[in-house]
């Protein structure tokens, strides 16, 4: 699964992107986060609150309840606003 993280998810990560394969038991947005929030300093910052993150799987708006998968691409991103 190919993670990509944008804006101040990025910063406080560490890493544009990376490559993971979540244990069997993430099946959707909500629990991928859970899961990668434990896989440093940098990612529990940034997930400490999962409101303040959005998702997109395979580059398409996704709720916490969208399923995950092995070979999908998931990018998190702070809200977007737009004038």
């Amino acid at each position: 699964m190919k993670i990509l993280y944008f804006a101040w998810v990025r910063q406080k990560v560490g890493l544009a992107e990376e490559d993971v394969t979540p244990p069997a038991s993430v099946t959707d947005v909500a629990g991928l986060v859970g899961w990668l929030a434990g896989r440093s300093p940098g990612h529990a910052a940034a997930f400490a609150d999962p409101r303040q993150v959005r998702a997109a799987v395979n580059q398409d708006f996704a709720t916490p309840a969208q399923a995950v998968a092995p070979g999908d691409e998931v990018a998190f991103f702070p809200p977007v606003t737009g004038g």
